[in-house]
């Protein structure tokens, strides 16, 4: 196990992660998950949380245990390293066209249609701003979250 010393982390208590529509080998949400995952390991995430819902989308499309992911990360594994390390231990194989679809999915998947995720996620954008009416997936209102937590205009 290596020190905190040789995880290159971001300071989430500065700067947000990486948006979720970044990708890594063609997987959305993966950069994220590493920022997310660094931080929390040398202890910079602030409010942001590994293995949070959004993380366990990733994890249970490739079939990796986040706790084992975030062993590996632990030993200061670069992004290209960690990309070769879930290729290599995921449970689901995935086809180049299978994570391109899955991304795009991500990138425009918005609120479920039940009344209390409908009723959160409104909330949750109203919160940020009560004139953007462009806000509809996810990565829509947490790059606008990301914006607005670190002193950006609505």
């Amino acid at each position: 196990m290596s020190t905190t010393n040789e995880i290159r982390a971001l300071d989430l208590t500065q700067r947000p992660p990486r948006s979720m529509r970044v990708r890594l080998g063609g997987y959305a949400i993966l950069p994220r998950v590493l920022d997310k995952c660094r931080a929390v390991l040398v202890g910079k995430n602030g409010e942001y949380k590994f293995n949070c819902p959004l993380d366990q989308h990733l994890f249970n499309f490739v079939g990796i245990d986040a706790e084992a992911f975030k062993a590996e990360v632990a030993k200061g594994v670069g992004d290209s390293g960690m990309l070769a390390w879930v290729q290599a231990n995921a449970k689901f194989q995935r086809s180049p066209w299978e994570i391109q679809q899955w991304s795009a999915y991500h990138d425009n998947r918005g609120p479920d249609s039940d009344a209390e995720t409908l009723a959160y996620f409104a909330n949750a954008v109203a919160k940020l701003s009560t004139t953007r009416e462009d806000i509809r997936a996810w990565a829509d209102m947490l790059d606008l979250d990301d914006h607005v937590s670190y002193g950006g205009q609505p």
